[in-house]
């Protein structure tokens, strides 16, 4: 793989005899996989040949590389005025790599062991051994509890008896309402269970979780955020389809507004889930629940096939349909990063609605879908919806079907 980034045969050799020079190949076919251009990779082997001459003048092997040595040799590199942007990355990444490869012992994890940190492994476990929660749900539930640790103590001493149905309610009190009414739920909701947690361990003498109050999030209450079928248009329209980024955003933003695709579906979707002859497409939905297959609309599927065909490197290990467009090309691994590229295409179009995550396209593509007629158990079919009580919510932007149940305002004075 080398003689395919450098072609002088001398160089080569001399980067093959040295120190690391065993590894050097599977490394740059490592970073061709990875998406990386010749040119960089060039860069790469060149900072590696550098740290091989170093090592050798040390009288160092291979086998005995350690972080603490990388680091000597960058802190040394800075010192003489030649360490470049990215040659760190670059040895920290060829670390990992020797590591992942069994040729280096992997380092020995740093375990931190103050009292709140031991708590919440002990939570964890909890969370996932007795309760059996889904590792999203664990990690939030987790992060509730170190904050409501560090806001409750501080650096001060981890004093759980102290804890009472006080120091619960000012800590919902002074942050729910920074929250979103959902998220604040959730909230409290893992605080009974960290109440629970602590008396089950004698950690508390009194069952607190009675005491954590509750918030107000009424079903339905809420109206949902929607996109015009015309503000839709002027978001597809904002991508640039001259660009591979812009192809691969078009195509994520069509899966959103044409078949209405949670972020994690699209984050799950893999090449082996477009059936193409079949005209359908399988969706590996988020929440454990059974998979669906839907129609692979024509204008969908054009342009998937644009952007796999243009813009997807076929080297990659992953069968993610969508990954990044810089090296390392690895699969998107949060739904965050779907949210994200809407953000941005609406702040191309010039669009601000109140909501600017993923769900917008879905809530718009359940709006149209109602006001052209179609009813709701048929959007729920669409969106995947397990219960027709979470398709419920879109009867509130049927005016039509609203103004033909609304009472005519009595006149004043009353009744003649």
């Amino acid at each position: 793989m080398l003689d395919h980034f450098i072609k002088n045969r001398d160089t080569v050799r001399q980067l093959r005899s040295g120190v690391i020079g065993s590894q050097l190949d599977s490394f740059a076919t490592h970073l061709a996989q990875d998406g990386y251009a010749a040119t960089t990779v060039r860069a790469q082997l060149t900072v590696l040949a550098h740290f091989s001459q170093w090592l050798t003048r040390r009288g160092r092997g291979m086998h005995e590389l350690t972080d603490e040595w990388v680091a000597t040799f960058i802190k040394n590199r800075k010192r003489r005025g030649r360490l470049r942007r990215g040659d760190a990355a670059t040895l920290h990444q060829f670390l990992a790599h020797l590591r992942a490869r069994g040729v280096v012992a992997s380092a020995a994890p740093v375990v931190d062991e103050s009292p709140v940190s031991q708590l919440l492994r002990y939570y964890e476990q909890h969370l996932r051994a007795e309760r059996g929660l889904a590792p999203a749900t664990v990690t939030n539930y987790v992060g509730i509890f170190r904050w409501f640790l560090i806001d409750r103590f501080g650096d001060g001493p981890l004093d759980l008896r102290a804890l009472d149905v006080a120091s619960i309610t000012t800590f919902v009190i002074g942050h729910a309402h920074t929250r979103s009414p959902g998220c604040a739920k959730g909230m409290v909701t893992a605080l009974r269970s960290i109440c629970h947690f602590l008396l089950q361990r004698g950690a508390i003498d009194h069952d607190l979780a009675a005491g954590v109050p509750r918030t107000p999030d009424w079903r339905l209450a809420t109206i949902p955020k929607y996109l015009s079928p015309e503000e839709v248009a002027a978001l597809l329209q904002a991508c640039d389809l001259e660009a591979g980024v812009g192809r691969r955003d078009h195509a994520i933003l069509l899966l959103l507004a044409r078949l209405g695709l949670r972020a994690g579906e699209i984050l799950a979707l893999a090449l082996d889930d477009i059936h193409w002859r079949a005209g359908e497409i399988l969706v590996r939905s988020s929440k454990r629940l059974p998979q669906d297959r839907l129609p692979l609309l024509a204008e969908v599927g054009e342009a998937l096939a644009t952007y796999i065909q243009r813009d997807r490197p076929t080297q990659l290990t992953t069968r993610q349909v969508f990954v990044c467009m810089r090296a390392p090309r690895r699969g998107f691994t949060n739904p965050s990063t779907v949210s994200t590229i809407v953000r941005r295409a609406l702040a191309r179009a010039g669009l601000s609605p109140a909501l600017k995550g993923a769900h917008l396209l879905r809530h718009s593509l359940a709006t149209q879908m109602l006001r052209q007629g179609a009813s709701l158990p048929e959007i729920g079919l669409v969106l995947r919806h397990r219960a027709v009580q979470t398709t419920e919510i879109y009867a509130k932007v049927d005016l039509a079907g609203l103004r033909a149940l609304a009472q005519p305002w009595p006149p004043m004075g009353g009744a003649q």
